[in-house]
């Protein structure tokens, strides 16, 4: 049987620690919350494997180091509502519930959402609230939000997410992906303008669905 104590310390400090992950608040949540309760049944013995975690279709749970280094990225602050698109079975939204006031976690089915619900409940993250939409439209009603977060690889980033921060220092992190090649990325809104910067190089499984590139017609 798998230790998973001593996995979740390992992982923490061979993936995200030496990858400039310097934020005390993340690092604990990293070392707290149980990566191999939000992934199926028959794959937690990959939870802490250095790769992405297949979920369920369309879904992945990122690997610990391109999570890490993404949130570390947003900054996210005590108070900030944050919203986790694509947030699968809960993870993601469990652990920057760590750092935030309120997280908003988004999936596009209700299986997932009951799942997730269920277990950031019996472990006692009670600031996590779970919604089901379309990902890439997604949740103005609960916005604005200080902190976008989108779970995966995207190849466009829709203006309507955008629209969703708020104006004076909203942010948006996500690996935006090009020809097999993804830049993780930290979009910032200041008024109606936005600026962005690029965070690292990244490789994520998938891409999200609704995020994906309008294709040419080849004749």
């Amino acid at each position: 049987m798998m230790d998973t104590i001593e996995a979740r310390k390992h992982m923490v400090d061979s993936q995200v620690r030496p990858n400039d992950v310097t934020d005390p608040a993340l690092v604990r949540a990293m070392s707290t919350v149980p990566r191999e309760a939000f992934v199926p049944t028959n794959r937690r013995s990959l939870a802490y494997v250095e790769k992405d975690v297949p979920l369920f279709d369309g879904r992945w749970l990122l690997k610990a180091r391109d999570f890490s280094k993404l949130v570390h990225g947003a900054t996210i602050q005590p108070g900030d509502l944050v919203l986790d698109i694509g947030c699968g079975y809960g993870y993601s939204s469990a652990v920057i519930s760590f750092l935030a006031g309120v997280v908003v976690g988004l999936e596009a089915d209700d299986r997932p959402i009951e799942r997730a619900t269920e277990t950031c409940r019996t472990h006692g993250y009670d600031t996590v609230a779970f919604v089901q939409g379309t990902l890439a439209e997604g949740c103005p009603k609960q916005g604005p939000y200080d902190v976008i977060v989108i779970e995966g690889g995207i190849e466009t980033l829709p203006d309507t997410l955008f629209a969703q921060l708020k104006p004076n220092g909203g942010r948006l992190v996500a690996i935006m992906c090009e020809d097999g090649v993804g830049h993780a990325t930290l979009w910032t809104r200041h008024g109606e303008k936005r600026g962005h910067r690029i965070l690292f190089e990244a490789y994520p499984a998938g891409i999200l669905p609704g995020f994906e590139k309008e294709r040419a017609f080849v004749f």
